[in-house]
C-alpha cells in the first residue's frame, strides 16, 4: 500500500484575478492561490484522496500565502520548498464576457521554475500510485531536469504516469521547445488530459477521433486519453472503447481551473476503479459526466484551488438530467 493517492510536480502560483473596479476606475484584483498541478490536488483531496505536492515557492509573502493554501487544502507540502532569492511566480488573468481568459505572466525568473533536481522529494513520489505533472515545470534548462528525474522515479516506482500538457504559449521562447515537451510528457503517460486547441497545436486538426488513436498509436505507454471541448463538452478513449459527453448549463463567472478540476475528478474516478484496464464505453461515460460536473461547478467561482467542489454538488448536478447541455 502506498501513501499517497496522487503527487503532483509544479507549478504553484499567485492567480490575480478581476474583481471590479476601483471608485477610481481602476481594475480590481482578487489574489487567488492557482497553478495546474495543485488545481488537481485539491480537487482530489476534496473528494478524500491522500495527496501530495512537488515544488518552489519564494519566501515572501506570497510563498507564505500559497504554503498555507496548499496545507490548508489538505495537500501534504512535504515536497514543496522555498527560495529566498527568487520571488513566487505571478499571473494576472483577464476574464473576457465569455469566461475564457487571457493571462500576463510575472516569471523572469520565477520560484517555480527554479526548482533542482537535488531538491526534488523521491519518498513522497516513490509512495504514489499515480505521478502527475504538465509541461510548464519544463519551460527552462533546471526545472526540466528536476521534472525528468522526477518522472523517472515515478516510472522505476510503478507509478501511473499521468499528464496535462497545459500549453500557455507566453512562458515559451520558443513554440518548437514547447512541442518537444508535449512530446517528451506524451512519450511517458499513460494518461493524458488534452485541449481541443492543444490538439490542433500538436497534430495540426481537428478529428479528435482520429487524434486519439493517433497518440495511442504513437505512445505506446499512453492508455487513456481525455480530450476536453469546451462548450461541445469532453472525450474519452482507451484502445477498445471510447464516450463522448455534453456539458453541464451553468452561470459561467470565469473558467480558471475548469481542466484541473475535470481531470482531478477524472483520476479521483480511476483511483476508485482501480484500473485503467477495464473501462468501457459505461464507466467513460459516467466518469465524464461526473468530470464534467466538477469542471462545470468550478467556472461559477472566482479561483480554483480554495473553491473545489463538494462531492455532493458534484453527484447532485449528474443526477439533474436537466443541467446537460444538449
Amino acid at each position: 500500500m502506498k501513501k499517497y493517492d496522487v503527487a503532483a510536480l509544479g507549478e504553484l502560483l499567485v492567480d490575480f484575478t478581476e474583481n471590479g473596479t476601483s471608485p477610481q476606475g481602476n481594475p480590481l484584483f482578487e489574489a487567488n492561490p492557482g497553478g495546474a498541478p495543485c488545481n488537481v490536488l485539491a480537487m482530489l483531496s476534496k473528494l478524500g484522496k491522500k495527496t501530495a505536492f512537488i515544488g518552489k515557492v519564494g519566501e515572501d509573502m506570497f510563498g507564505r500565502q500559497l504554503t498555507e493554501a496548499v496545507k490548508s487544502a489538505g495537500i501534504c507540502t512535504e515536497g514543496l520548498v522555498s527560495d529566498k532569492t527568487v520571488p513566487t511566480t505571478l499571473a494576472f488573468v483577464h476574464t473576457f464576457e465569455d469566461g475564457e481568459r487571457e493571462f500576463s505572466f510575472i516569471r523572469n525568473p520565477g520560484a517555480d521554475m527554479m526548482l533542482k533536481k537535488d531538491e526534488v522529494n523521491t519518498e513522497i513520489i516513490k509512495d504514489s500510485k499515480i505521478f502527475h505533472f504538465g509541461t510548464l515545470s519544463s519551460t527552462h534548462k533546471g526545472v526540466r531536469e528536476a521534472t525528468r528525474f522526477a518522472v523517472d522515479t515515478a516510472i522505476e516506482s510503478g507509478a501511473l504516469i499521468s499528464f496535462d500538457p497545459n500549453l500557455r504559449e507566453p512562458l515559451w521562447e520558443n513554440l518548437d521547445d514547447a512541442k518537444a515537451e508535449m512530446e517528451y510528457g506524451l512519450s511517458k503517460c499513460n494518461i493524458l488530459k488534452i485541449s481541443d486547441n492543444e490538439i490542433e497545436f500538436l497534430l495540426g486538426h481537428t478529428d479528435y477521433d482520429k487524434a486519439a488513436m493517433q497518440l495511442m498509436e504513437k505512445y505506446k505507454k499512453l492508455k487513456l486519453v481525455f480530450i476536453t471541448l469546451g462548450g461541445d463538452g469532453s472525450c474519452a478513449y482507451t484502445e477498445n472503447a471510447c464516450a463522448k459527453v455534453p456539458v453541464y448549463n451553468v452561470e459561467t463567472i470565469e473558467k480558471t481551473g475548469a481542466g484541473d478540476t475535470f481531470f482531478g475528478c477524472a483520476l479521483n474516478y480511476i483511483l476508485e476503479h482501480k484500473s485503467i484496464d477495464n473501462l468501457g464505453e459505461k464507466e467513460l461515460s459516467e466518469l465524464l459526466h461526473f468530470a464534467n460536473a466538477g469542471a462545470a461547478l468550478i467556472t461559477t467561482r472566482k479561483g480554483a484551488l480554495k473553491v473545489m467542489p463538494e462531492l455532493s454538488e458534484i453527484q447532485n448536478m449528474t443526477e439533474d438530467s436537466q443541467n446537460i447541455q444538449l
